[in-house]
C-alpha cells in the first residue's frame, strides 16, 4: 500500500512540475497562460485575440450529408462574425448547396439551418466558388447562381485560394 502510495505522489508531483514549466515556457514567449477548468482540473488555454484573417472553407459534402454541409457554411458564418474574411469553395455534390431547392431543405443536426448560414455569409462579404466540373457534372447552370455571390472555378482557382489564404478548412 506505502507503494502504491509513493508511485501516485511521484506521479502527481511529476504533472504539477510539468505543469509549472508548461506555465513557465508561455510567460517566457508572451503567450496566454492555460487556466484550470474546474470541472476536471486540466489546463485549458485562453486564446488570444487575433489580427483579421482571410479563412478558405473547402466543402465536398452536399445535401446526402446535411449535417456536415451546414457545418461548414457555419463555420464560415462563425469566422465572418469574428471579423475574418470568407471564400467558401464548394466542390463534388456541395455544388447542389447553392440551388435554391437544397438550400431551403437543408438542415444540419446541431449544426443549423443552411439557408440561414448561407444569408449571414452574403450579409457578412462572403464569396463562393464552386467547381466547374463538378457543377456541370451534376446539371447545375449560370441560372442555379444567378444573382448569388458565386461563380464557377476551376480547380486551379482552389489551389489559388489556398495560397492566398491564411487558414483553411475542409468539411
Amino acid at each position: 500500500m506505502k507503494a502504491i502510495s509513493l508511485a501516485l505522489w511521484l506521479f502527481l508531483s511529476a504533472i504539477g512540475g510539468q505543469e509549472q514549466t508548461l506555465i513557465a515556457s508561455h510567460e517566457k514567449s508572451g503567450e496566454s497562460q492555460p487556466t484550470t477548468n474546474s470541472k476536471n482540473s486540466s489546463p485549458v488555454s485562453t486564446p488570444n485575440k487575433t489580427a483579421a484573417m482571410k479563412i478558405l472553407v473547402h466543402i465536398t459534402h452536399g445535401p446526402e450529408e446535411p449535417t456536415r454541409a451546414a457545418l461548414g457554411f457555419l463555420v464560415a458564418k462563425a469566422a465572418l462574425e469574428e471579423g475574418h474574411s470568407v471564400s467558401l469553395f464548394l466542390a463534388g455534390n456541395a455544388v447542389l448547396l447553392l440551388r435554391d431547392k437544397e438550400m431551403g431543405e437543408v438542415m444540419g443536426v446541431g449544426t443549423g439551418n443552411l439557408r440561414e448560414h448561407y444569408e449571414a455569409i452574403v450579409k457578412g462579404g462572403g464569396r463562393f466558388y464552386l467547381s466547374g466540373m463538378s457543377a456541370k457534372a451534376r446539371g447545375m447552370t449560370e441560372e442555379d447562381i444567378k444573382g448569388k455571390p458565386a461563380e464557377f472555378a476551376m480547380p486551379k482557382v482552389l489551389v489559388q485560394l489556398s495560397v492566398e489564404h491564411d487558414r483553411m478548412f475542409n468539411y
